[in-house]
């Protein structure tokens, strides 16, 4: 209940809309080992959806045979024609590129031995394409398979052949799809048909804009102190705040929104750079705390850390430490607010009969840079990682990821109705329908240090639409 002053000055009481709220805690890390090879987790990855796309590929292509790549070589193939020689494969696509980061490159760079320029994509007409399995690898070929929309990890079916030369000629080829939609989803269970709405933010980056005024109507909004008795009704129907990457509108990069590098070459002057960009970074701390405390003391908050705030670098990044945000986390007496959920990134979990899923942009990021599309935008990659069945499929390879041995937790085991991606150049949505009538909201959230702009979205109808807070 928050007790808001109407523009006669009269003091009313508006009740904030409350609902359920479930964290599936898909992403949280028990005992962290750091003793196991990156590869267990593409193992793990094709264990689980091996069967998923041999029964997809049967689908799409009917009487092939579904063979490993250690059986490619047992039949003679010399005396049959390409219909004939046509079987499926299913494996790991390994995405060969030159201008993919590297740790001798990294070291060559710390030790000034060959300057490396830094890269915003690894793309190039030179990058090939191989599949694997538990065994073997294999290089794939043929004007079918476009190498710009693929990325290492992505679990995949070719069919084709395999030619004189010992590559894979691939005539087409398939992946997971949606996968299905619980069935508890439908119909969906609400308090009452009344709407109830969810407010997204990301990239707030109070490092680079200490003193905007937009932060301040962004947190009077929020909590009703700011317009006329339509306008703070409005923000009361507001049930849940998801920040992703806090300082960053809700969903990503909340504190600092870049990092800086330094050699040992003038390592004085570079030392005292870091210890500065420490400072500022503590400051930006301490302005998110006090902004988010404002916050949290009249809305539910759900909080995920981004890629430069103070968590750790690898994906999942871990909930904040309460004592990080003092404010925030805390009352009188040490008592905590019961409003603020610190949760992972990226994050799943349950509001009312919804599943929401995203990521402070990590994942597709890297995906851009990997793949280097101009024609290409967040939201058309993050459908494709919604048919992928994977959240962040270039993990290990160029972003950073806990070496999972058993089980892969990237892989979607929930279709999600709502799936948003924060820290993008600019808002998006877009309805999504699977082959079997699933239906996914994508949401791209913008910077809000960049665009001033939020997203709301209707639990309900799962309609969107941005709020922008200027001057």
């Amino acid at each position: 209940m928050s007790e808001f002053s109407d523009m006669d000055n009269a003091k009313i009481k508006i009740e904030r809309k409350s609902i359920e709220f479930e964290d599936f805690k898909k992403f949280i890390i028990g005992d962290r080992k750091f003793d196991k090879q990156y590869s267990n987790i593409y193992i793990a990855r094709l264990r689980a959806l091996k069967n998923i796309l041999e029964n997809k590929s049967k689908e799409k292509w009917g009487q092939y045979q579904v063979k490993t790549i250690s059986q490619l070589g047992d039949d003679d193939n010399d005396d049959k024609s390409e219909a004939e020689k046509l079987i499926i494969l299913i494996g790991i696509i390994y995405k060969h590129q030159e201008l993919k980061p590297s740790i001798l490159k990294e070291l060559s760079d710390e030790l000034q031995l060959i300057p490396q320029s830094s890269r915003s994509n690894y793309s190039s007409e030179k990058d090939q394409l191989f599949l694997e399995d538990e065994m073997l690898r294999i290089k794939l070929v043929g004007n079918d398979l476009n190498h710009k929309e693929m990325v290492t990890g992505l679990i995949c079916g070719v069919l084709g052949y395999q030619s004189s030369g010992g590559t894979f000629n691939v005539k087409d080829y398939c992946v997971p799809g949606i996968c299905p939609q619980a069935s508890e989803c439908y119909p969906l269970i609400f308090p009452s048909e009344e709407k109830i709405l969810i407010l997204l933010l990301s990239g707030l980056d109070l490092s680079g804009n200490p003193d905007s005024l937009h932060y301040q109507l962004l947190s009077e909004w929020i909590s009703g102190m700011a317009g006329n008795n339509q306008v703070q009704e409005n923000s009361a129907i507001i049930a849940q705040v998801i920040i992703a990457d806090y300082l960053s509108s809700l969903i990503g990069n909340s504190i600092k929104g870049s990092v800086e590098t330094y050699t040992h070459k003038g390592y004085v002057n570079s030392k005292n750079k870091f210890t500065a960009a420490t400072k500022e970074t503590i400051l930006a701390t301490r302005r998110f705390d006090t902004l988010l405390s404002e916050i949290v003391s009249t809305s539910n908050v759900i909080l995920m850390p981004g890629q430069f705030d103070p968590s750790n670098h690898s994906i999942p990044q871990q909930p904040f430490h309460p004592s990080i945000l003092p404010l925030s986390f805390r009352r009188k007496k040490n008592l905590r607010y019961k409003s603020l959920y610190a949760a992972t990134n990226p994050w799943i979990g349950k509001i009312g009969s919804r599943i929401l899923a995203g990521s402070s942009g990590q994942p597709i990021e890297d995906i851009m840079k990997v793949a280097n599309l101009n024609d290409y935008s967040p939201i058309d990659w993050l459908e494709k990682t919604l048919n992928w069945r994977h959240f962040a499929p270039t993990a290990p390879d160029t972003l950073a990821a806990y070496p999972y041995v058993e089980t892969d937790p990237f892989i979607m085991d929930e279709c999600p109705d709502i799936y948003f991606v924060g820290n993008t150049n600019e808002y998006a949505t877009k309805c999504v329908v699977g082959d079997q009538r699933q239906t996914i909201k994508l949401i791209c959230i913008p910077k809000f240090s960049k665009t001033h702009t939020a997203v709301v979205v209707d639990l309900l109808s799962l309609d969107t639409w941005p709020i922008t807070f200027q001057n």
